[in-house]
């Protein structure tokens, strides 16, 4: 079940030849369901075997009459179809079906904007569960390896204290709109915003790619500094980031109010303590030593010293890198100074 964004309005014609072309083609591949076109919107199911279903829905996907394609339901091991002798009904609902059809429109409109809504609030794996007709309340508590990414902004409370929140919101929503681009762009899943905090996670062969998506993050984050003009919050745009790599519990932790499906640990208490160990060496991206021996990328690493994590007492060595990128940081004492100037 799957609800689309028509690219461009189609005429009666258009709809017409688009259901006749699939129930012909469905006919031959044993694919049944129906077709609701409300305005802008498509919204379908189809019934079949998986894999034909799959590979139908791909071709779907590449169709440049839709776009914005989401799917809402995936049911597996189904033994009796809603629709076993329609190839493909197709159903067109405007203002001259009348008022029940009309108020089905406006639903579908509604479910559709809905879903669009909880997509923004809601993380991919989570979304993924559901499109794969999984209930994500049922998925296990799982121990597994992770690289973890923490990322966040320098001098954010007393940036605060002296702008308008309309201009520290703009840039707070600019930093996490770049981080969350480049995570995700290297393979990476943001778990959750902690204030002015980014978390993600990365599978725990993808060191570099972590580390790409670090320092793409930081020359974003430099070119909207430069591009600033007079806006001076964003002028002072400085952040930093923590890698680690080990093993972590995942899965559903919270209440019976609130649930998040996240990763906690050790390893992640790492990579917030690396993070906010780039104020002391002064270096916007700070590492494990898992992290740097797992990459495999012809880094310039640089060993910045031991330092007391995870746990009392216990030193641990961290490196970062020898790039332009990475030492260009200030720390919130020189913000601070640049705010009063």
């Amino acid at each position: 079940m799957y609800v689309s964004t028509v690219a461009k309005s189609l005429p009666e014609e258009e709809i017409s030849a688009i259901s006749r072309s699939s129930s012909k083609n469905n006919r031959k591949i044993g694919v049944t369901g129906i077709l609701l076109s409300a305005h802008e919107f498509f919204f379908q199911i189809l019934e079949g075997e998986e894999v034909v279903v799959d590979r139908l829905l791909e071709r779907i996907r590449r169709d440049p009459r839709h776009r914005d394609l989401m799917i809402l339901k995936a049911e597996m091991g189904v033994t009796e179809r809603l629709f076993p002798n329609w190839s493909m009904r197709t159903i067109r609902l405007g203002e001259a079906n009348g008022m029940i059809l009309k108020a089905v429109r406006i639903m579908l409109e509604n479910i559709t904007q809905s879903h669009r809504i909880i997509e923004r609030y809601t993380q991919p794996s989570v979304l993924q569960f559901l499109t794969q007709g999984l209930n994500p309340l049922e998925i296990p508590v799982k121990k597994t390896r992770k690289i973890i990414l923490f990322g966040d902004m320098v001098g954010f409370s007393i940036m605060s204290q002296k702008f308008p929140v309309e201009e520290v919101t703009a840039v707070v929503n600019a930093y996490l709109d770049v981080c969350c681009r480049r995570i995700v762009q290297h393979g990476g899943e943001v778990t959750k915003y902690i204030g002015d905090c980014v978390m993600a996670h990365f599978p725990p062969d993808y060191a570099d790619a972590a580390i790409e998506a670090c320092l793409e993050a930081l020359d974003d984050v430099r070119r909207l500094r430069r591009v600033a003009g007079q806006c001076q919050p964003m002028n002072l745009l400085y952040c930093g980031f923590g890698l680690s790599e080990g093993e972590v519990i995942q899965g559903n932790i919270g209440s019976a109010i609130k649930m998040d499906y996240t990763v906690l640990g050790d390893t992640v208490n790492l990579a917030a303590q690396l993070e906010a160990l780039t104020r002391t060496i002064r270096r916007a991206l700070a590492l494990s030593e898992p992290v740097q021996q797992n990459a495999k990328g012809s880094w310039p690493f640089a060993n910045v010293g031991q330092f007391a994590l995870k746990r009392q007492g216990e030193l641990s060595t961290v490196y970062s890198l020898d790039d332009p990128l990475v030492t260009e940081f200030k720390v919130i004492e020189e913000l601070t100074r640049e705010i009063r100037e």
